[in-house]
């Protein structure tokens, strides 16, 4: 059944909406300021300025609101896009109010509240070369303006600015602090994932080892009594050649379970059962916190299925649900499960660009490690495979696994 994440409030508000929350309390902040300070009874003794009062503006102060507002509502748009960019337009919205509608003599720490807002995201999620562009644009505004002002011989608020350019320093800190804490988390996880991948396969080592060695000292004891015994008792023979062939198949089947595991060891399973389709819902519970919807169906009659299928099939979505977090740019996916009589279907569909991931639709010929892992894994089922773009746009994983006969 279909299972819709309930995302947090940070997860729903882009970046661009908080800038835009954020120019708008410090905007009307500023009027208010302007008007009368807090704590001031209202009336025409206490009034600053009729002039910067929203409803008492110069004609050519409102264009210049206007136009300021223009500014912001691309720089919240192309903030994540292009966060150079809409730095520079939150950077020039700010400059415009200052000199446009508040005519004052400095840059008012609230009214470039907005750019450091933005700029504290963009050094949270963005590439340190980028958030460093950006914040030299945010600290070349606030320069340019002194410097200007200086050139014209107008009287500067120095302290004030000093302040806004602390604000400007600190809320690059900030982000950059949240883009190095996520990136140590990561790189803890992966040393994490390779520990717990390493004691997998030595347990599975282990274990392959006891098992096969076990096999063969059946096999070789009963194919010696066998050929002790063909031609005077040929009922022993031939009970001993049925242990032979049982053992070999209980073998076999034992080494395509411990193969399955071996291909792709999950970390944090080691000395625990293999991972399976009963896991489907822990899975769509992980991916829960990167902020991608999982929606699960389910075709057909649900039944139990060989380890060595189940296995396959979990890995199958657990690695394109993983893609679908790092490479496909969406927050949504569906996985479709579908039970036939000989065997089980795996369908991943996503709705984003398609791009960043090897392709190789109809062919399963990508080159990449994640798709070519699943392909060898179907492979070893004797399965079909493919994975690519689709036309409409997003990708598409499909999988169909055999369910054997029981050994």
């Amino acid at each position: 059944m279909p299972t819709t994440p309930t995302p947090t409030l940070l997860q729903r508000v882009p970046p661009g909406g908080w800038t835009a929350l954020a120019w708008c309390v410090s905007t009307l902040y500023s009027f208010i300021v302007q008007i009368r300070w807090p704590g001031e009874s209202w009336g025409l003794e206490y009034e600053k300025s009729r002039n910067v009062h929203p409803f008492f503006m110069l004609p050519r102060e409102q264009t210049a609101l206007w136009i300021a507002v223009a500014l912001l509502c691309a720089g919240c748009l192309l903030l994540s896009r292009l966060p150079v960019g809409a730095t520079a337009l939150l950077v020039s919205s700010a400059l415009l109010l200052t000199n446009g509608p508040f005519h004052t003599t400095s840059i008012a720490p609230e009214q470039y509240l907005p750019v450091c807002v933005a700029l504290c995201f963009v050094a949270a999620a963005g590439p340190r070369r980028t958030s460093l562009f950006a914040t030299g644009i945010a600290l070349a505004g606030v320069l340019g303006y002194i410097g200007v002002r200086l050139a014209l011989g107008l009287a500067v608020g120095t302290s004030v600015e000093a302040v806004l350019l602390m604000m400007i320093v600190v809320a690059w800190v900030v982000g950059n602090a949240r883009r190095r804490e996520r990136a140590h988390a990561e790189e803890m996880r992966t040393q994490v994932a390779v520990q717990a991948v390493t004691a997998e396969r030595l347990r599975i080592a282990r274990e392959l080892h006891d098992m096969v060695a076990h096999s063969i000292g059946v096999v070789a004891i009963q194919a010696g009594a066998a050929k002790r015994v063909i031609e005077t008792q040929p009922e022993a023979a031939r009970n001993a050649l049925g242990v032979i062939e049982d053992t070999g198949r209980e073998t076999l089947a034992g080494l395509r379970r411990m193969l399955g595991a071996l291909h792709d060891a999950e970390s944090g399973d080691a000395g625990k059962s293999l991972a399976g389709l009963a896991d489907i819902d822990k899975l769509v519970e992980n991916v829960r916190s990167a902020g991608v919807r999982v929606d699960v169906e389910w075709r057909g009659e649900r039944r139990p299925l060989p380890p060595e299928v189940d296995l396959s099939a979990f890995r199958l979505i657990q690695e394109s649900v993983t893609n679908v977090v790092k490479h496909s740019g969406t927050h949504q996916c569906r996985v479709s499960l579908i039970f036939d009589p000989a065997d089980l279907s795996v369908v991943i569909v996503d709705s984003g660009p398609g791009t960043g991931r090897s392709t190789g639709a109809g062919t399963g010929t990508g080159t990449g490690y994640g798709i070519a892992g699943m392909r060898d894994r179907v492979q070893l089922l004797h399965g079909e495979f493919t994975a690519g773009p689709r036309p409409e746009g997003g990708y598409r994983v499909t999988a169909r696994l055999p369910i054997p006969m029981e050994v």
